[in-house]
């Protein structure tokens, strides 16, 4: 493996690491007494200013870097579809609200085969033999990942649950309209038009306006800025450098680090129970990714 593809490499595992994280932040945070609305509030807020910022400090510095690009499609589609970055921000940490981080993580990455599955139905995208198998194995593995066949599976809350699901949702039609809007823009330029999109969504639907008095602020800011650079900076910046010297595949099977990343953060930090048969699941999901985008590189070669 040569020097370029070690970097890139290293930035995805950084990147998924950075999202694995996540979660335990947003537990420690609603620990302390803060809403739903203040976190993803918070987190939108300072996740717009540091990459507006960013923006700037380069229109100084370095033109180019803007010049390279040759964007025509008009930026209101980019903000548009960040709502659904917004949608995945409010639904996923209402689930980390109500159920705990390890199994909401879990859920989130449903997104797997919901994201193949909305492209069947919407776009006629030919799901094959292989990842229906696929599908039907890592359904299986999340049964024992989830929990579901413990004893006190029944004390998980429900509503938690399906707010776990529908947070995999949104963030497979995030993926499927990113992936065809906005390309042609710089990735920073993206990412910042992105969280334009679902700071206007988290504001509209939960106006966390408590969050500007004194006393919310300065507790919570310290929060808003971990969750800003670890979910929102971090992570796009990492995986726009790493993904093109690792190739899409390589890319995609290390992403999935965040998995084991945010259930060993509840299990470490967080003290979540976390027994044999859920490591188990969470392993047959990670290898069951790995081996469906192994043979997809193959096919690819």
């Amino acid at each position: 493996m040569d020097r370029e593809k070690i970097k890139g490499v290293v930035a995805v595992v950084l990147g998924a690491a950075s999202f694995g994280i996540l979660s335990t932040f947003v537990k420690k945070a609603y620990e302390q007494g803060f809403t739903l609305g203040e976190v993803t509030g918070i987190q939108s807020l300072f996740g717009l200013l540091i990459l507006w910022l960013l923006i700037g400090i380069l229109l100084l510095t370095n033109k180019n870097y803007f010049a390279r690009y040759s964007a025509t499609s008009p930026r209101w589609q980019i903000i548009i579809s960040g709502l659904s970055t917004g949608a995945v921000s409010i639904l996923y940490y209402k689930s980390v609200q109500l159920v705990p981080a390890s199994l909401a993580i879990i859920l989130l990455m449903q997104y797997i085969w919901i994201g193949q599955l909305i492209e069947f139905i919407f776009f006629g995208t030919r799901i094959s033999r292989r990842q229906t198998i696929g599908i039907a194995a890592i359904l299986l593995s999340t049964v024992l990942a989830t929990g579901l066949l413990e004893d006190d599976f029944q004390a998980v809350d429900i509503a938690g649950i399906g707010y776990g699901l529908l947070a995999a949702t949104a963030y497979a039609l995030f993926i499927i309209v990113s992936g065809r809007v906005g390309n042609d823009h710089p990735p920073l330029q993206k990412s910042a038009l992105l969280i334009v999109g679902a700071f206007l969504l988290i504001f509209i639907v939960l106006q966390p306006f408590s969050l500007f008095t004194p006393p919310v602020f300065s507790a919570l800011w310290r929060y808003g800025l971990l969750l800003a650079v670890f979910g929102t900076v971090l992570p796009p910046l990492l995986f726009s450098y790493g993904i093109p010297k690792t190739g899409v595949s390589l890319g995609n099977i290390l992403s999935y680090i965040e998995l084991p990343v945010a259930v060993c953060m509840s299990y470490i930090v967080l003290k979540e129970q976390v027994s044999v048969a859920q490591f188990i699941g969470v392993a047959g999901i990670l290898v069951i990714v790995i081996l469906l985008n192994i043979r997809k590189r193959s096919a690819v070669n």
